[in-house]
């Protein structure tokens, strides 16, 4: 059955307001990064001496921030930073870590909610709760690292119910020939959301009265209007929408088998599971992506500051460039990815591998170039926004390998993947703040080089074990085992979902 495109439209107003929630949640996730350069008073570099000779620090520029020659000694104005707080880079490290130590938590859960409840107010609510607290930042960070730590614990636990409760609804939206396209642009929100909360934040910081307060403001009152417009525009699946259109909901239900959440699902097995090579395979692999899209998330602003010697409005801007061109990839990607699988040049498995290495060695690759350039900022931005790009290839490949295995079950099993890959969020920026205590290029080559390594290891391990095929402990194989009686074998997406339609129609 072929959807005219005039009727096309509920399922991609769920992916995009799908985007926007998870562009917002990245935002207010990713801006105290490049806020933090703000908020906190600098290192003081005096330039002569031992260190004139060293190639580990590169050079303050020579022109202060209103345009004033400066000599090269760089001489820190006591009034020009009185309010900002003295942190070091551990303490920084350890405020940035906090929030996933939230974000962990409420995974499981979020699965366990979004499978019994449905994925909208799942999501809507944690990210309601994660917009409060944002406003609530300023006001909290006077009070003190320990209560700003607390906060930004808290948005986690906000947050973590936010890709479960997507997989859910993609599972309900998502026709297995668009499952790429429509995963892709929701997840593009990440990219989307590392690009505004570095440029804009800039932007505010840079050209908005009231300094850095304004990015947390701004940003809290956005993600209080979207959740307002999701309450309205989104469903949890086809049959409780109201305003869909008969050809459009009769096409999901051919293409995908069923309209509405399997609310009488057996209990989840944990078991099987737990024990699938499959699944450990993408929580390997997706803990080693994490690793270093959270080494770049929460220190490239400041790599772009302490070591480069960006002003803000640079910052922000050369910060978003990897996104940006992560973005595009991630776009061109899926499309490749799809047209691959539908033309049967590669089989699903062989796509999700594939990419992987792609999405996970490249960035790697990017960043130690980076390293090795020193101090020049050009080459230094042109060798992350390259190796970022790249990271588009993870898009199609191991963010949507959990509806692969199991549609039935890809909240729960999206649930563990993210949630333990996020000790990877919780590891990064302390480790970060450890090795770098006094910011040099060498120090931040060696967090570079260990970022390299987690990933193409990872990527390994998703190469031997990992795989794009329906998993026997989802409920559509034990569904077409009871129905035909036949030896059980591990069946494509399209096989599967084809055979319980076919069923279906016989009833």
């Amino acid at each position: 059955m072929k959807l005219n495109s005039k009727h096309g439209s509920q399922r991609w107003v769920m992916a995009l307001m799908g985007m926007m929630g998870v562009t917002i949640a990245y935002v207010m996730r990713a801006c105290l990064s490049i806020t933090l350069t703000q908020m906190v008073r600098p290192v003081v570099v005096v330039d002569g001496g031992e260190r004139s000779v060293r190639h580990d620090y590169c050079p303050m520029p020579q022109s202060s921030s209103h345009g004033q020659p400066k000599s090269n000694r760089t001489e820190i104005s006591e009034d020009e930073f009185k309010n900002r707080f003295d942190w070091d880079e551990k303490t920084q490290g350890e405020i940035l870590s906090s929030f996933y130590y939230g974000y962990i938590l409420t995974h499981l859960p979020g699965g366990i909610l979004s499978q019994r409840f449905g994925g909208k107010h799942t999501m809507g609510l944690g990210i309601l709760s994660t917009a409060v607290f944002t406003l609530m930042t300023p006001y909290v960070a006077y009070m003190g690292t320990r209560s700003l730590t607390v906060l930004r614990f808290l948005e986690g636990l906000g947050e973590g119910t936010m890709f479960p409760a997507l997989c859910t609804l993609l599972a309900q939206w998502a026709p297995p020939e668009e499952k790429g396209k429509l995963s892709t642009l929701i997840f593009a929100g990440v990219q989307i959301g590392n690009i505004f909360s570095n440029f804009l934040s800039g932007l505010i910081i840079q050209y908005i009265p009231g300094g850095w307060p304004n990015v947390f403001y701004i940003f809290g009152i956005v993600s209080l209007i979207w959740f307002v417009l999701w309450c309205i525009l989104v469903y949890d699946d086809p049959n409780s929408h109201p305003f869909i259109s008969k050809a459009e909901r009769d096409y999901l239900k051919e293409s995908i088998g069923s309209l509405e959440r399997q609310k009488d699902l057996p209990s989840t097995p944990w078991m099987s599971i737990l024990t699938s090579w499959p699944v450990w395979a993408l929580i390997i692999v997706e803990a080693g992506h994490d690793w270093g899209a959270y080494t770049i998330i929460s220190d490239l602003p400041k790599y772009m500051s302490d070591v480069l010697h960006f002003s803000i409005s640079e910052n922000g801007l050369s910060s978003s460039f990897p996104y940006i061109a992560q973005w595009v990839t991630s776009i061109l990607a899926s499309i490749l990815a799809d047209w691959l699988i539908s033309k049967r040049i590669m089989s699903v498995t062989s796509v999700r591998k594939s990419f992987s290495i792609i999405g996970n060695v490249g960035p790697g690759v990017g960043v130690m170039c980076a390293s090795f350039v020193g101090c020049d900022k050009m080459v230094a931005t042109l060798c992350f926004t390259l190796g970022m790009a790249l990271m588009g290839f993870c898009y199609p490949s191991i963010r949507v390998n959990s509806l692969d295995l199991s549609p039935n079950y890809s909240p729960t099993i999206m649930a563990l993947v993210n949630g333990i890959g996020c000790l990877s969020g919780m590891a990064t920026p302390y480790i970060a703040g450890i090795l770098t205590p006094n910011r040099t290029v060498l120090e931040w080559r060696l967090v570079f080089w260990i970022m390299m390594i987690v990933m193409t290891a990872s990527s390994v391990v998703y190469q031997i074990f990992g795989s794009g095929e329906l998993q026997s402990f989802d409920n559509s194989e034990q569904y077409y085992l009871k129905k035909n009686e036949k030896p059980m074998r591990e069946l494509s997406m399209d096989e599967t979902l084809s055979i319980v339609h076919s069923n279906s129609i016989d009833d």
